[in-house]
C-alpha cells in the first residue's frame, strides 16, 4: 500500500499545483504540454529504455498511440467539462470512472473479489460520493444538455481508461519501458501541435513550470504502474486504493492549505475512506 500512498501523493501534488498557479496567472494547458517532454526524459534514464533497439513488431504501437492522445485529451475533456457541466457532476465522473476500473478488473483481469476487498472497494465509493458532496458548492444550476453530457461521459470513460490501459502496460514485461517512454513523447508532440494551432503565444514561465510537474507527473505514473506490477493479480486493489487516497489526501490537503472547512458528509467520507483503506490493505496480506 506505501508504493499506492507515494503515487497518490504525486497526484495531489500535481493537482495543487495546477490549481494555485492558475489562480497566479499560469496556462494550464502549456505546462501540461511540456510536462510529457520532462516526464519523457525522466522515463528515459529511470528505466534505461533501449529505444536503439525497438522492435517494430513486438512493440504495441495501438497502447503507444492510444495513450498518447489520451493522456494529454482528458485534461482538455475535464476544462470543458468544467467549464458545461460544473464542478459537481466533474468531480463525480472524474471519480466514478473507478467503477469501470474495477468492471475491467473483474471481466478483463479476471480479479476474484473477497469478502474484506469487496467492502473496501464498496466504502471506497461511498467515500469518495461523500466526500464530493460534502466538499463541492455549485454556485449555479447548469442543466445537463448534449454537450455537457458528451464532455463528462469522455471524463468518466476517459480516466477509467488510461487506468485500465496503464495496468495492461504494467504486464508487457521489457517492452513496458518502451511503451512507457514512447507514450509520454507522443503525447508531448500532440499536445506542441495542438498548443501550436490554438496558442502561438508561448511563455518561459509555463516552459519552466511544465517542466518541474512533469517530474512530479512521471513518478505519479512510473509508481501506478509499479504498484500493478507488484499487485498484478489484483488489479481493483490498487485501482481502488488510488481513486480513495487521491480524495481523502486531496480533502486533508485543502484544510492545511486552503483552509477549507468540512461538512459533515466530508467527515463520514473520510471515516468510510480510511477504513476501506485499512481493508483493502488487510486484503494484500
Amino acid at each position: 500500500m506505501e508504493i499506492i500512498f507515494a503515487a497518490a501523493c504525486c497526484s495531489v501534488i500535481v493537482s495543487i499545483l495546477l490549481k494555485f498557479l492558475k489562480t497566479k496567472g499560469f496556462d494550464v494547458l502549456q505546462m501540461i504540454a511540456w510536462n510529457y517532454f520532462s516526464a519523457s526524459i525522466l522515463c528515459f534514464y529511470w528505466f534505461k529504455t533501449d529505444i536503439t533497439h525497438i522492435s517494430w513488431s513486438h512493440t504495441p504501437w495501438w497502447l503507444i498511440l492510444v495513450l498518447a492522445v489520451l493522456l494529454p485529451s482528458i485534461f482538455l475533456c475535464l476544462a470543458k467539462s468544467l467549464q458545461y457541466a460544473g464542478i459537481l457532476k466533474t468531480e463525480i465522473a472524474q471519480r466514478l470512472a473507478v467503477i469501470l476500473s474495477l468492471l475491467a478488473a473483474y471481466f478483463i483481469f479476471a480479479e476474484q473479489f473477497s469478502q474484506l476487498k469487496l467492502i473496501g472497494v464498496v466504502l471506497g465509493v461511498i467515500a469518495i460520493l461523500a466526500i464530493i458532496f460534502g466538499q463541492v458548492t455549485e454556485k449555479t444550476n447548469r442543466s445537463l444538455n448534449l454537450k455537457s453530457a458528451l464532455f463528462l461521459f469522455c471524463v468518466w470513460f476517459g480516466y477509467a481508461a488510461i487506468d485500465v490501459l496503464l495496468k495492461y502496460s504494467s504486464s508487457l514485461g521489457l517492452q513496458f519501458a518502451v511503451t512507457l517512454n514512447l507514450t509520454f513523447i507522443g503525447a508531448f508532440i500532440l499536445s506542441i501541435a495542438y498548443l501550436a494551432v490554438t496558442q502561438p503565444q508561448w511563455q518561459p514561465k509555463n516552459i519552466f513550470l511544465g517542466l518541474v510537474l512533469g517530474g512530479l507527473n512521471f513518478a505519479n505514473i512510473a509508481l501506478y504502474v509499479k504498484a500493478h506490477m507488484i499487485f498484478k493479480d489484483t488489479p481493483a486493489i490498487v485501482f481502488a486504493g488510488m481513486n480513495i487516497l487521491v480524495v481523502v489526501l486531496g480533502v486533508l490537503s485543502g484544510v492545511v492549505l486552503f483552509k477549507e472547512r468540512l461538512k459533515l458528509y466530508t467527515w463520514v467520507g473520510l471515516i468510510c475512506g480510511i477504513v476501506a483503506v485499512l481493508c483493502l490493505a488487510k486484503a494484500m496480506m
